[in-house]
């Protein structure tokens, strides 16, 4: 009785695998998880520079002047419209480009 057996893959295999995966890893935190985490800490300082005055839009479009922040519970009061004024949490706020050029 004869058993045909096949010959013995080479052992190195195992190391290009491991290398495979390290660099898979490298490019995913590359280019995904670097960015973002570079483009939350742009956002979270451009948060902490709002002052009132400034001309903010909501994660929901609404557009808005800040009138108060209030850092305690992480709320913004903002005018819409004269006399109209919200509370949203500070999260959902965005400051505009123009702050910088329109000053009043």
């Amino acid at each position: 009785m004869t058993l045909l057996q096949a010959p013995a893959g080479a052992m190195g295999g195992g190391m290009s695998t491991l290398i495979m995966i390290v660099l898979m890893i490298a490019i995913f935190y590359f280019l995904i998880i670097r960015p973002q985490s570079k483009q939350q800490k742009k956002l979270e300082a451009a948060r902490k520079a709002m002052k009132p005055g400034d001309k903010i839009m909501t994660s929901g479009g609404i557009y808005g002047i800040i009138r108060e922040i209030n850092p305690e519970n992480g709320q913004v009061t903002i005018e819409v419209w004269e006399g109209v004024k919200m509370k949203v949490d500070i999260n959902q706020v965005f400051a505009l480009p123009d702050n910088s050029t329109n000053k009043k």
